[in-house]
């Protein structure tokens, strides 16, 4: 770890009330781990986690929470409801698998436009310090010639990128209409890994399940490349960016990437293989893959002028580290104290 990078301000964090909206996926049980151990009231606002084991469960994210709310974004007066009573909101709620996306189109588009469009709407007129709004590394028009810059237009095939670029432009609209807005920034972050997330088609959970039964691996696009990061440097950049939002000035839309910029999917599982000593059994999928852009990469050079951000873990300690607590839950440890020990190792100065 960097020991000069800067950490989020428990100064600022303690005894404000965040409303935390995915509190219950997987960057969000981090974000309210994280925000607890700052001294934060969190209220989380989301769905009930999906089936089967879940970041929410394993992290204990519930026991420290101010209110756990469930609610569907789309459910405009309970989006309303949680706003008012909070001083700064992170929203972090989303439909967030590509795969998905092309199985469930209107939902997707459904969950991430119109359910941004009512949490910016609650907040008009409200006390909030400031949102951050988390969208994604894939609202670009990928066209795969460099990393992208904040500047760089917006679009998206897919509905989860195109829905997602969709988000930054309500975002800047609202910015640019409403003048009873709190100060507003879009965060867009790469493929991020860590502990606890279970979800489907995503590479490191499979890879995990793969392995816990004995399967061989199926990767849809084995020689893509993706900004994967730890989730400790990216919920950071997202405190950190909300910081200087409610206390100053800062850039409307901001990358987090790591610092490599782009990594392939097998360089990621060469990663796995020198951490745990175990062989990665893969083949490609025998279903045509999906339409996904082979090449994403970000570049966060606005993040470390503008915020003092910067990642602390290199690919190999990100993947490390996952795959560390990947075992332990595979052990039974008590992957609430783990995690919060480790959230307490990263914000030390």
């Amino acid at each position: 770890m960097e020991d000069l990078v800067r950490r989020p301000d428990p100064g600022f964090w303690a005894g404000l009330r965040v409303l935390l909206t995915g509190h219950t996926g997987f960057k969000g049980a981090w974000a309210a781990r994280i925000l607890t151990a700052l001294g934060a009231e969190v209220t989380g606002l989301a769905l009930d986690p999906a089936p089967g084991p879940s970041a929410f469960a394993a992290l204990g994210v519930g026991r420290d929470l101010a209110q756990d709310l469930r609610a569907d974004l789309r459910d405009w007066a309970a989006v309303s409801q949680a706003v008012a009573g909070a001083d700064l909101v992170l929203h972090l709620a989303a439909q967030a698998i590509v795969s998905e996306g092309f199985r469930d189109p209107l939902g997707t588009w459904s969950v991430n436009v119109t359910g941004t469009a009512h949490l910016l709407d609650a907040l008009r007129g409200s006390p909030a310090q400031a949102a951050v709004i988390v969208t994604s590394d894939k609202v670009y028009r990928n066209e795969g010639l460099r990393p992208f810059v904040e500047t760089d237009p917006l679009g998206g095939d897919d509905p989860y990128s195109a829905s997602k670029a969709a988000c930054e432009i309500l975002t800047a609209s609202y910015r640019a209409a409403f003048p009873d807005l709190p100060p507003l920034a879009t965060a867009r972050a790469g493929n991020v890994i860590g502990g606890g997330d279970f979800g489907r088609d995503r590479l490191i959970p499979d890879l995990v399940r793969a392995q816990g039964m004995g399967q061989t691996l199926v990767l849809r696009n084995p020689g893509a490349t993706r900004p994967f990061q730890h989730v400790l440097d990216v919920v950071a950049g997202y405190l950190i960016l909300a910081e200087d939002l409610a206390t100053g000035e800062a850039p409307g839309a901001v990358n987090f990437g790591p610092a490599e910029a782009e990594l392939s999917v097998l360089d990621l599982l060469s990663h796995w293989q020198r951490v745990t000593g175990e062989l990665v059994d893969w083949q490609c999928s025998e279903v045509p893959p999906l339409p996904e852009k082979p090449r994403l990469a970000l570049e966060s050079g606005l993040a470390a002028r503008a915020l003092g951000w910067r990642p602390r873990l290199a690919t190999a300690e990100a993947v490390a580290a996952t795959a560390t607590w990947y075992a332990a839950f595979a052990r039974g440890a008590d992957m609430a104290d783990a995690t919060d020990t480790a959230i307490a190792a990263f914000l030390e100065p």
